[in-house]
């Protein structure tokens, strides 16, 4: 069980953060089907519980990062849906200055720390981070999720050797939905329970319902209390499962509708909110509010973006090395 109580408030927290994810990634697909966003998109629809379950769980200063199915991370930790969208547009007012698009969100002042498009680049990067808390004599926590294709990458087993070794304040999260782009697990892994992974290392690994925020909470509480008191790394494997397909230009031909359909039965949104009703605490006025809230947010994200400037083409040559007068070649 959780240290933190579940209570009403949890739930409608639950209930309107996980909306706001799958409406504004609902509007992120329509606006990539109409070439306002360009690139590669990946959507986070299905999978809310696991962000959702966490976010009961830690602090503003605890830090995340995460691969490039980022928009609804970077949503929870707190980055304002404007500065997303707007991002996702490539405009100057996005939380990357419009230069990171889809895949590569920052926002320092919210600790979160991408959105990364090599597959499993960000672990080791996220035990970095966790090293930095740990030698600064914090007790914040960094929260490194990533797919079920990336436990395959060498810098995996690397980095949960170094982080057990100097029990790191990381917990890893692989959000195993069931396929690597359009290849199963089963087809990728001789052992298909992957939370198994980090038992070698004396890494504390176990499976998660990642449909189920309640599931996630008490898991994420656990690890987190673990991190906070100096013991080192957690790893769970939360199993979920995408409803769209790997990315936007995905025909899905590797999976059945039956398949999609036993998973959507589950959706985490739906399960919310019968439990809300079912003890009461909210009555359908408050469920049409908050919808209304979560929509106006989302059309207000595209007005927002809609209107912005476009980068500078000055802004080509900022960021990119700490030296302010670093002697470009513009020529």
């Amino acid at each position: 069980m959780s240290s933190i109580e579940i209570t009403k408030d949890t739930y409608l927290m639950w209930y309107e953060s996980m909306l706001l994810m799958r409406k504004f990634e609902e509007k992120t697909g329509q606006l990539y089907g109409q070439q306002k966003i360009r690139g590669f998109c990946h959507l986070y629809i299905g999978q809310e519980a696991v962000l959702a379950g966490a976010m009961s769980v830690i602090r503003h200063e605890d830090s995340m990062i995460t691969a490039y199915r980022d928009h609804a991370h970077a949503l929870a930790k707190g980055t304002s849906p404007n500065a997303i969208m707007a991002e996702m547009y490539g405009k100057a007012t996005g939380c990357s200055k419009g230069k990171g698009g889809s895949m590569h969100m920052f926002d320092k002042e919210n600790h979160f720390y991408g959105g990364h498009g090599i597959v499993g680049g960000q672990v080791p990067l996220g035990a970095g981070i966790a090293f930095a808390e740990k030698f600064k004599g914090t007790d914040n926590v960094n929260i490194a999720y990533m797919g079920d294709g990336a436990v395959r990458q060498g810098a995996l087993t690397e980095t949960f050797n170094m982080a057990a070794l100097w029990k790191l304040p990381v917990i890893f999260i692989c959000e195993n939905n069931g396929y690597a782009m359009g290849t199963s697990v089963e087809r990728t892994t001789a052992q298909t329970d992957i939370y198994k992974l980090g038992l070698p290392y004396g890494i504390p690994s176990s499976p998660v319902d990642g449909m189920d925020p309640v599931a996630v909470h008490n898991a994420m509480d656990e690890a987190v209390q673990r991190a906070r008191r100096g013991e080192g790394p957690t790893f769970l494997e939360m199993r979920t499962y995408r409803f769209k397909g790997h990315s936007m230009s995905d025909p899905q031909k590797y999976r059945t509708k039956e398949e999609l359909e036993s998973y959507k039965a589950k959706d985490p949104i739906e399960i919310t909110k019968l439990a809300i009703e079912k003890n009461g605490y909210a009555d359908e006025k408050w469920f049409e509010e908050i919808e209304a809230k979560v929509k106006a947010q989302v059309e207000e994200s595209v007005k927002f973006a809609e209107e912005s400037p476009w980068p500078e083409a000055s802004e080509l040559y900022t960021d990119v090395y700490v030296q302010q007068d670093y002697p470009y070649i513009r020529d």
